[in-house]
């Protein structure tokens, strides 16, 4: 492929891409015209020399473009995060989603499966009884029928297994971490995504800006966490109204307590589904504050909730009366149906 050589060979020079530039790429390699050498010598020389805003723009697009596209009649809200460091702790944003959906907004999560863990959302979802190798329409039914919906990136993109084996072999991050976490399949104006790195927050926000969200929070653990965090401050980039604005927010403004991280460390997906299980009927402890903050953030991205306090209470009564836990039911008989 003649424009990916030409590409390459601009980065090796230590020259950005343009935006169009970086989605002529990106979608030669998603359209399996791409040479292995070729992809791992583009997601290297990016990741070594640093992605740019207008790259991952691009990548994210041309993304876009090809994945099926999971259509539904509601505005859904989405929860998802950038990389894999979680893979072997109980899955909050799964948690905080049912809660979510149980207190009135519908729920898109996309995300990706855990290339060696038995402890992915998907693994976990599946032994909690919930079928998770579904097409586009079943997803939407899922969306409409129990206000959650749940897709997984191998079954969307079928070139990705390739250059997932190559990612792999990199053994590092790549811009792919970053544009996954971006390319939800239904299409979500409002969404809460977890970041691996604290330098992309704010990069992020103005990322999902150019692809033409309306609200979003990009977050990153002060401890390292994708996600809000209860062991300290949570590094914010919020896009408002077309506004990107960064602040910070410690459990105690969502009235939480802070605590130390304790999470659940296993690779089989038992554990993780009685954790989960356990928060939806009610059992407190840390896990059910975590998700209660990340489900806070969320409602007020959704337009939920107009304080992180308020939608702390608002997943609290999800919880309370059962609404969290018949979601996760009515989604296993929705997409088993």
């Amino acid at each position: 492929m003649e424009v990916l050589r030409s590409i390459i060979g601009k980065i090796a020079t230590g020259a950005t891409l343009t935006r169009e530039e970086s989605a002529s790429a990106f979608d030669g390699m998603m359209s399996g015209d791409a040479t292995p050498s070729q992809i791992g010598a583009l997601l290297l020389g990016m990741r070594v020399r640093g992605e740019t805003v207008e790259e991952v723009t691009g990548a994210a697009s041309a993304m876009r473009n090809r994945m099926p596209r999971v259509e539904t009649p509601c505005d859904p809200v989405g929860l998802s995060g950038t990389s894999e460091t979680l893979m072997h702790s109980v899955n909050v944003s799964t948690c905080a989603s049912f809660m979510v959906a149980g207190a009135g907004s519908p729920v898109a999560k996309h995300a990706s499966r855990a290339a060696s863990s038995g402890s992915s959302a998907a693994d976990v979802l599946a032994y909690l009884g919930v079928k998770v190798d579904l097409k586009p329409e079943a997803i939407a039914r899922c969306v409409q029928e129990a206000d959650i919906g749940f897709a997984f990136s191998s079954a969307h993109y079928p070139a990705m297994q390739r250059i997932g084996q190559i990612r792999s072999a990199i053994g590092t991050h790549t811009i792919f971490n970053l544009i996954e976490a971006l390319c939800n399949p239904a299409g979500l104006k409002r969404q809460i995504v977890g970041v691996f790195s604290a330098e992309w927050v704010q990069p992020l926000a103005y990322v999902l800006k150019n692809l033409g969200a309306e609200s979003v929070w990009v977050v990153h653990g002060s401890d390292g966490l994708e996600e809000m965090t209860l062991t300290g401050p949570t590094f914010v980039a919020a896009l408002e109204a077309g506004i990107v604005r960064t602040f910070e927010v410690s459990p105690e403004e969502a009235g939480l307590s802070r605590c130390r991280s304790d999470a659940l460390e296993s690779r089989d997906a038992e554990p993780h589904a009685a954790a989960l299980q356990n928060v939806l009927d009610g059992v407190p402890g840390r896990l059910r504050d975590a998700a209660l903050l990340n489900a806070a953030a969320a409602l007020v991205v959704a337009g939920r909730a107009s304080t992180l306090q308020e939608g702390v209470a608002l997943g609290q009564e999800s919880l309370d009366r059962g609404a969290a836990a018949s979601r996760l039911k009515r989604l296993i008989a929705v997409s088993n149906a």
